[in-house]
């Protein structure tokens, strides 16, 4: 960049010396010195311009990274693609019914895992690849013995896999809650609701919606 007081230091100089030898003509560079001054300006707001520009891609870089810290062994992911889709809807509700009749589980609560998974939309996917309404990921869905693509059969192995979970912690709402969440394992390790930032949420926006 251009010292513009190095210039005008310069062009001092130069005028002393000419007022010292009784030398024609101005100073150098003298008539220049207003375009002088916008050059300077213009340079100092294009690198403001610039650096403005430089810290767009660097936030989102950081939200890039941040939004893919999350990890984990999950047989169901929990993104909520797309929550403004009403679970009420009659179609939805009369499938979740009918599968929670099925598995013996309570309907508020498959529609409340419906809810915080997907919002009850069957085109929901997760970057982790868990799909439909209750996010089954195609292998637990495959063990489950139901297609994750068809969205009865999609509530249906939601709805089983909360009977199993519910199963094996002897009814207990929370953990089982947990275990769809963080899988079974998880829960058994910690003796209850795993410490994970993630799961405890989600367990507790599915409790806020079941009671």
């Amino acid at each position: 960049m251009i010292n513009l007081m190095g210039v005008r230091a310069v062009q001092a100089r130069i005028a002393q010396l000419q007022q010292q030898f009784g030398l024609p003509g101005p100073v150098p560079g003298m008539d220049f010195q207003k375009k002088l001054d916008k050059e300077m300006q213009r340079s100092s707001t294009q690198g403001a311009a610039a650096s403005g520009k430089a810290a767009v891609p660097e936030t989102r870089e950081a939200i890039v990274h941040s939004a893919g810290s999350k990890g984990g062994s999950n047989p169901f992911a929990t993104y909520s693609v797309n929550s403004s889709l009403p679970v009420a809807d009659q179609n939805l509700s009369a499938l979740i019914d009918a599968a929670a009749r099925k598995y013996n589980v309570d309907p508020k609560l498959v529609s409340a895992v419906a809810e915080v998974e997907s919002g009850g939309n069957q085109d929901a996917a997760s970057p982790a690849g868990a799909v439909g309404v209750m996010q089954l990921m195609p292998d637990t869905a495959a063990a489950l013995g139901v297609n994750p693509y068809d969205k009865k059969s999609n509530i249906e192995g939601g709805a089983k896999y909360l009977r199993q979970m519910l199963d094996a912690f002897d009814g207990d709402v929370r953990q089982a809650v947990a275990a769809y969440n963080a899988g079974p394992q998880a829960v058994k390790d910690y003796g209850g609701v795993p410490p994970y930032q993630e799961t405890q949420n989600y367990v507790n926006k599915v409790l806020d919606i079941y009671r």
